[in-house]
C-alpha cells in the first residue's frame, strides 16, 4: 500500500459521500499483518472542512472510535472562526509527513479537496489574496440581492437563496452573484466558465485577484493544467452519478439521526470564518434554526446544493489522467480491487 522498497504511498480521491474514509481504513487493517509494510500506516486527510474543531458529523470526521484505532492527521487543526487557506494546509502537510516519516510509518491520503492534494502533491499554489477587494465586492453583492429582492416584493431567506439565486441566473436576473459573475466573465473569461454563477464565494475570490492584480484570475494557475509525475499511486472512487446522488441523500438522513442540527445549534452561537459558513449542510441548518425555512426545506436545499459540489469534484478529478478509478461498492470490495491493481 505505501512505504519501503519500491512501494508508493497511496492517496485516496473521490467526490463527498463516496466511501474514501471507509475504504482507507479497510486498506490499513489489511495492512497490519503484512511484513513488506515498513511500520504502521496512518491517514492523512485531504478535506478542506475537516480542519474545524467541532465540525465533526457534518464534515464526515473519523469516529473516536476510529481516530483510537488509526492515528490520523490534519483534522481539528484550527476553531471554525479561524482563517485556514490551502497555504496554511501546505504547511501542515509538510509537518504531518515529516512526523510520519520519523516514526517509520507509512502515509494514506485521503480526501476530496482537489486543490489541496495539488498544492501538496505537485507544489501547486493559489494566487495572492485581496481582502479588501473581496469585502467590498461581497458588499456589492448583498446590496444588488437585497435589491432585487426588493422589487421582488419579499426577501430571499437563507435556505432558499441558492435556488433563488440559480433561478435567476436561468432568468437573466439579477442576484448579486451573478452580477459579479457577469463582471467576471468580462475581465476572464475562461475564469467565469469554471464555475457556477451563483457560486459567490469563488466569484468574488476571482473577481477580486483580478482586479487587484490586474492579470486574469486564469493566468495564475497553469499548473493546474498539468499533471507530472508524482511520487503517489492516486485512486479514485467512481459510483456513477445516480449512485452518488443516493448516496449524498443516504448520508444527510444517517448524520441528521447522529445529532448533526445539535452540532449546528452548538455552532450556530459562535463566530465562523467565512469558510466553514458555507460548509455543505452547515448554512443550511443554521438557516433553519433561524426560522428561515423548515427543517424539510433545509435538508432538500443541502442535499441538492452536495450533488451539484460532488458533480464539480468529479469533473475535477476526471482531468487528472494520474488517477486509477474503481468502482463503488462496499469497502471489503473496493480494497479488493485495489489488492488486484497491485497484482
Amino acid at each position: 500500500m505505501g512505504g519501503d522498497g519500491g512501494h508508493r504511498p497511496v492517496v485516496i480521491v473521490g467526490p463527498t459521500a463516496s466511501g474514501k474514509s471507509a475504504l482507507a481504513l479497510e486498506l490499513v487493517r489489511r495492512a497490519r499483518p503484512r511484513p513488506d509494510i515498513a511500520g504502521p500506516t496512518e491517514l492523512v486527510s485531504v478535506d478542506s472542512m475537516q480542519v474545524y474543531r467541532g465540525m465533526d458529523i457534518g464534515t464526515a470526521k473519523p469516529s473516536a472510535a476510529e481516530q483510537a484505532e488509526v492515528r490520523h492527521h490534519l483534522i481539528d487543526l484550527v476553531e471554525p472562526a479561524e482563517r485556514f487557506t490551502v497555504v496554511d494546509y501546505a504547511m501542515a502537510f509538510e509537518a504531518a509527513m515529516a512526523d510520519i516519516a520519523g516514526r517509520d510509518a507509512v502515509p494514506l491520503l485521503v480526501g476530496g479537496t482537489g486543490l489541496y492534494l495539488r498544492a501538496v502533491i505537485d507544489g501547486l499554489r493559489p494566487p495572492p489574496e485581496f481582502t479588501d477587494i473581496a469585502t467590498e465586492l461581497e458588499a456589492e453583492a448583498a446590496a444588488v440581492s437585497d435589491a432585487a429582492a426588493a422589487h421582488d416584493g419579499g426577501g430571499v431567506d437563507g435556505c432558499t437563496a441558492d435556488v433563488a439565486a440559480a433561478r435567476q441566473a436561468a432568468d437573466g436576473g439579477a442576484s448579486g452573484a451573478v452580477v459579479l459573475h457577469q463582471r467576471l466573465a468580462e475581465l476572464d473569461p475562461l475564469a467565469a466558465s469554471r464555475m457556477e454563477p451563483t457560486n459567490l464565494r469563488r466569484i468574488v475570490r476571482a473577481l477580486s485577484v483580478c482586479l487587484g492584480s490586474g492579470r486574469p484570475f486564469s493566468s495564475f494557475g497553469p499548473g493546474l493544467q498539468s499533471y507530472p509525475e508524482v511520487p503517489f499511486r492516486i485512486v479514485g472512487i467512481d459510483p456513477g452519478r445516480a449512485a452518488l446522488d443516493e448516496l449524498i441523500g443516504d448520508r444527510y438522513r444517517r448524520q441528521m439521526e447522529l445529532g448533526m442540527l445539535e452540532e449546528v445549534r452548538r455552532l450556530a452561537a459562535r463566530p465562523l470564518s467565512r469558510t466553514a459558513a458555507q460548509a455543505l449542510g452547515y448554512k443550511e441548518l443554521r438557516a433553519h434554526l433561524a426560522g428561515e425555512c423548515t427543517l424539510d426545506e433545509a435538508l432538500n436545499v443541502a442535499i441538492a446544493r452536495t450533488r451539484r459540489f460532488a458533480r464539480r469534484q468529479q469533473r475535477w478529478f476526471a482531468r487528472d489522467p494520474r488517477i486509477t478509478w474503481i468502482s463503488h461498492g462496499s469497502p471489503a470490495e473496493m480494497a479488493d480491487q485495489m489488492e488486484q491493481l497491485e497484482s
